[in-house]
């Protein structure tokens, strides 16, 4: 291919963003394509782990999301009926990171910020409201088909990179195994004004609970909680998500003569799969193209934007003819292991451990948990490994 020809890029979401950007910072040419005609501005992910905001402190990206998040330097993980918690404070990684603390801050805020830089950049060309269609490959390039309101067109790209999401164009085209499984509740999550912190006491912005009816979750964002509830055993999706249960799940975490303002109600489903490979020829893979997870923990975003910085890093040289595919190969060896054991396998631990009612195992878990928050080197070795430090140092390692 000639050296001008961009490279393809599936999806502006934060990995499709962070993609773009990097390329473009290593001076390589980029298209990036989304098929919706506006950015994403729905409930999505909320927690950035310090190894991203330094990852997105090299696209004066970070200096942003601090001025719109909030910063938190604990996250817990509680009792209702009698507040006890276990509160992991990120302080004691002050030494591994230069941001020990997770930001809370809605992946929209990124994706407009990214979007204003991608807008202006010379070397990206942005269009919205373009799908990809189809796409056949060779020895030599990728030619892809994509659509948009001005028809179809065809594109010949050295490579093309998927950062289309969990229901990935891409991948269905690869007709790749996405292996793994759904799990069996529907996740609620509310959003509200109401101010919890004024009557839960001491809580942090990020605060795992159980309950005597099951488990919710709490996450401060700048002026509004997101709260995360499920269905009831035995109750239907349909009945959970009628407003009189949501009210009554509310009431639950803070009874309140007045009913809760309700800013927004979003159903989802949590799944956990992963393809083999991220390299299919010229066929790149990252962020919930590749691997999807349980967001307890707030890994899957953060994980797509460390694939995006680990390919980001070796595609430029192979586009360049510098290196050989073998590096590309690398990527694959070094993310999907880490997605796979790391990101996947620690979500599934959270959301498996939230998920128990037995209160004797409760009990003697969160006992087990606030003896590691007492003792600094173990508090330390667990946030380590729960803000994904751990992993990526891991991954380094990888040859």
């Amino acid at each position: 291919m000639p050296s001008e020809s961009p490279i393809l890029v599936v999806g502006a979401g934060p990995v499709g963003f962070v993609t773009a950007l990097r390329l473009a910072q290593a001076n390589v040419p980029v298209l990036l394509i989304e098929k919706e005609r506006a950015l994403q501005d729905d409930l999505r992910a909320s927690t950035f782990h310090p190894p991203t905001l330094e990852m997105l402190d090299e696209l004066d990206l970070t200096e942003g999301l601090l001025a719109q998040g909030l910063k938190g330097p604990t996250w817990q993980i509680r009792l209702h009926e009698t507040h006890e918690k276990a509160e992991f404070d990120l302080s004691v990684l002050k030494e591994d990171t230069r941001y020990p603390f997770r930001l809370q801050v809605e992946q929209r805020v990124l994706c407009a910020l990214a979007a204003e830089q991608v807008k202006d950049h010379p070397l990206i060309n942005f269009r919205l409201g373009t799908e990809l269609v189809d796409f056949t490959q060779d020895d030599d390039r990728v030619t892809a088909r994509v659509r948009s309101h001005n028809g179809e067109e065809t594109i010949a790209t050295a490579f093309l990179v998927a950062c289309d999401g969990s229901r990935s164009r891409v991948r269905s085209l690869l007709d790749l195994s996405f292996e793994g499984l759904t799990y069996p509740e529907t996740t609620i999550l509310v959003t509200t004004h109401f101010p919890f912190e004024e009557h839960l006491p001491g809580l942090s912005h990020v605060n795992y609970i159980w309950c005597d009816h099951g488990t919710f979750s709490l996450l401060k964002l700048p002026g509004i909680w997101r709260c995360s509830v499920y269905a009831d055993v035995d109750q239907s999706d349909e009945d959970a998500l009628h407003p009189d249960n949501i009210e009554a799940k509310l009431q639950m975490v803070v009874p309140r003569d007045a009913p809760y303002a309700i800013e927004e109600i979003r159903p989802y489903r949590i799944h956990q799969r992963i393809v083999d490979n991220y390299r299919h020829g010229r066929v790149l893979l990252a962020g919930d193209s590749a691997h999807l997870n349980s967001p307890s923990g707030g890994m899957g975003m953060n994980g797509g934007v460390h694939d995006a910085f680990n390919l980001t890093g070796r595609l430029p040289k192979v586009y360049r003819g510098e290196e050989g595919f073998e590096t590309l190969d690398q990527y694959s060896r070094q993310r999907q292991p880490t997605a796979k054991e790391q990101i996947l396998q620690q979500a599934h631990i959270n959301r498996t451990r939230m998920q128990k009612r037995d209160p004797e195992w409760r009990r003697q878990e969160l006992t087990r948990l606030q003896n590691i928050t007492t003792d600094p080197a173990a508090m330390r070795d667990y946030l380590l490994k729960s803000s994904m430090i751990e992993g990526l140092r891991k991954a380094a390692e990888i040859t």
